[in-house]
């Protein structure tokens, strides 16, 4: 039984390992080319936060922010689906997220409940569920191959 039991996970693991990756790569694409499209469209459900986040910034409207952002996640996706330039989307992806976080520091009253750190909103959870991102993003990049290396 115990034999079987290994051969099985051994299985398992080895199937994981192969698909792993490329799931990884396939599914940044997927979120950041639909996310980002919806938000040149004004379909977005993050449109609200991302303005009020972008509103200090001294050039550029909150519009027009919305367009920049939402085409850089376009770009940000398409680049995820091609090995050749993960490392490139991983870098955007980054760069990003410094924006993504912004709201926590900028917009308490929104991202938390009752300005308590333990406590976040639905918009505080939407925020912080990229750590995951950020996360898989690292194990991603960690595993890229270099041509000579």
């Amino acid at each position: 039984m115990k034999k079987n039991l290994d051969k099985l996970d051994r299985g398992l693991i080895k199937i994981m390992r192969s698909t792993s990756l490329p799931a990884i790569r396939l599914s940044f694409g997927v979120i950041f080319i639909w996310f980002g499209i919806l938000k040149p469209l004004g379909l977005s459900a993050a449109e609200g936060l991302l303005k009020a986040t972008v509103i200090w910034l001294p050039f550029g409207s909150a519009d027009t922010w919305l367009i920049v952002i939402g085409l850089w996640e376009v770009v940000i996706g398409i680049f995820f689906f091609f090995e050749k330039t993960t490392r490139i989307a991983i870098i955007l992806l980054f760069l990003q997220m410094l924006g993504t976080f912004m709201p926590l520091v900028l917009l308490t009253e929104v991202t938390f409940q009752a300005n308590n750190f333990l406590l976040p909103t639905l918009e505080g959870q939407y925020i912080i569920k990229n750590l995951m991102i950020i996360s898989a993003a690292l194990v991603l990049g960690g595993e890229i191959k270099r041509k000579n290396g």
